[in-house]
């Protein structure tokens, strides 16, 4: 009985994770990985937490506990990177939240060395839940048209003319910028490979964190708090090392840029797998091959790291073993980690035919991976949610800019006529 309660805890806590658009398929591997992240306790505590931020008022009356006692459970849960603490640079309020297993919870367990927990047990479990079992990355990368992550463009290959336009949210470079805490931490990729002997030499240091995940991650001792100018020398390593900067499917407030390798990054793994259901959103623009100037050196294969360049006959009857590039624009993620490194000059980024435009910020981006994924009533009825004016302004907000038919499927996933007759109201005026 005793083992069948436990499990009920971690049962509890995965219903909890799969309220939100990006959850995790339950399996006794996941409850496994739970186990380990989580004591029975603080696994039926989190399973009470609403979806969306909340203060330790709110935590208090879920877990029936006084405010001190709730405070040192919530800090205690962010100094090991189960929770987020979010300060408003407004008020200086702190807010909690819980966040999905992936980019969150999963990842911040491997983004540093930890003595109290067994991360090569941990590093097994996630290739067994992950890559053997499979349901959950295929929940996480094919689920829905809107996807967790972007590739970004890499800034160096691109063309010098001014005729290709390249706005801010497509640049790195300007996430780095503009991003208000910095932090970087070790690769979760490259770490849970490292534990099973399977890393490649990329570096390690380097996935890079911003705003208000960055000033949690890196005031709890998570990530490591750089400034603007490190983390360029970091980006310029990234891309000497041909990694691709895959990050938050969002043009502002972009809070996670990873530096993916081929070989032990789970986007380029699933970007792989599953290509043509598209499980990260590429970038606008496609390298072009030049036949004229390739000479088939095979390098721009050799670093693509969803094997989208490939290698065939030139077809030439004097050089019968002579080979070209060749491009498959159906998997290619645009990233141009091929043209950077073309000795002959044989490839150019040039703009595809349409324009990707990624969510505006989280919330829009929560809001329509909700809708895609028959799961806006979770948002909507979340804990608190209907009692906050400006939680119901920010979803129904979303909403309402929407497309008609995502405003019809968000209407009967809300099943409200008031919903309806504000989308009416919205579309007549």
């Amino acid at each position: 009985m005793a083992h069948l309660a436990v499990r009920s805890a971690y049962r509890n806590l995965s219903d909890r994770l799969n309220r939100f658009p990006q959850g995790a398929p339950p399996s006794e591997l996941l409850y496994d990985i739970l186990d380990l992240l989580f004591s029975e306790e603080e696994a039926e505590m989190v399973s009470l937490l609403p979806i969306r931020p909340f203060t330790v008022a709110t935590a208090a009356r879920a877990w029936k506990k006084k405010q001190s006692d709730a405070q040192a459970i919530l800090d205690h849960l962010a100094s090991r990177g189960i929770l987020l603490d979010i300060i408003s640079e407004s008020n200086g309020e702190t807010r909690y939240v819980l966040p999905p297993p992936m980019a969150g919870f999963f990842e911040f367990s491997m983004m540093r060395v930890q003595n109290d927990l067994d991360q090569k047990l941990l590093a097994e479990l996630f290739q067994q839940y992950i890559t053997v079992e499979d349901d959950f990355v295929k929940a996480l990368f094919t689920e829905g048209e809107t996807q967790l992550g972007r590739t970004f463009v890499n800034e160096k290959a691109l063309p010098t003319e001014p005729s290709l336009e390249v706005l801010d949210y497509e640049r790195a470079t300007e996430v780095i910028r503009k991003a208000s805490h910095i932090g970087v931490g070790i690769c979760y990729c490259r770490h849970k490979a490292e534990h099973r002997g399977e890393a490649c030499d990329a570096p390690m240091d380097i996935c890079m964190t911003f705003n208000t995940v960055a000033g949690s991650l890196t005031r709890n001792g998570i990530a490591r708090e750089i400034d603007a100018s490190e983390c360029m020398d970091l980006l310029d390593l990234a891309q000497e090392h041909n990694l691709v900067q895959f990050g938050e499917n969002v043009r502002e407030g972009v809070n996670f840029i990873c530096n993916c390798c081929g070989c032990c990054c789970e986007a380029m793994i699933a970007a792989r797998r599953f290509g043509l259901l598209h499980p990260v959103h590429t970038t606008n623009y496609l390298p072009e091959v030049d036949i004229k100037m390739c000479t088939g050196c095979g390098k721009c294969a050799e670093v693509c790291p969803v094997e989208a360049m490939g290698m065939v006959s030139a077809n030439n009857p004097n050089k019968p073993r002579q080979k070209l590039a060749r491009l498959d624009p159906e998997i290619c993620l645009g990233c141009g980690v091929c043209v950077r490194v073309c000795p002959s000059s044989a490839l150019i980024l040039v703009p595809r035919e349409e324009r990707f435009l990624p969510p505006l910020n989280g919330t829009h981006k929560a809001v329509v991976m909700a809708i895609e994924r028959g799961k806006l009533q979770n948002l909507i009825f979340d804990q608190g949610a209907l009692a906050s004016h400006r939680a119901m302004a920010a979803i129904l907000g979303v909403v309402l800019k929407l497309p008609p038919v995502k405003q019809a499927i968000a209407s009967r996933q809300f099943k409200s006529r008031y919903l309806e007759r504000l989308i009416a109201r919205y579309d007549s005026g």
